[in-house]
């Protein structure tokens, strides 16, 4: 059952690779945010595979839950601000 959460932790760092890219060169403003959005989203589920890996879940999921919110206020407020500052890109 290790290897299974090792490969799983595996294919999901290469898929947070791809929201990296996205949120470094996103052509636009939410492609940015959503890229964002992404990576911390992935980062929450590798902090959950960690827990299980080391068998302290009850702790690590305390941690995820921590940072989940913290992404959600983040990107929020990040998109509230361009929003606001007009540096939104217009369709």
């Amino acid at each position: 059952m290790d290897t299974v959460f090792l490969y799983s932790a595996v294919f999901i760092s290469l898929l947070m690779l791809v929201s990296l890219y996205r949120t470094a060169a996103g052509p636009t403003t939410l492609d940015r945010l959503m890229g964002a959005n992404a990576l911390g989203t992935k980062t929450t589920v590798l902090i959950l595979f960690l827990g299980t890996a080391f068998g302290r879940l009850d702790m690590f999921v305390d941690i995820a839950l921590a940072y989940a919110m913290l992404n959600f206020i983040s990107v929020l407020a990040a998109s509230r601000y361009f929003l606001k500052r007009g540096m939104a890109d217009k369709p």
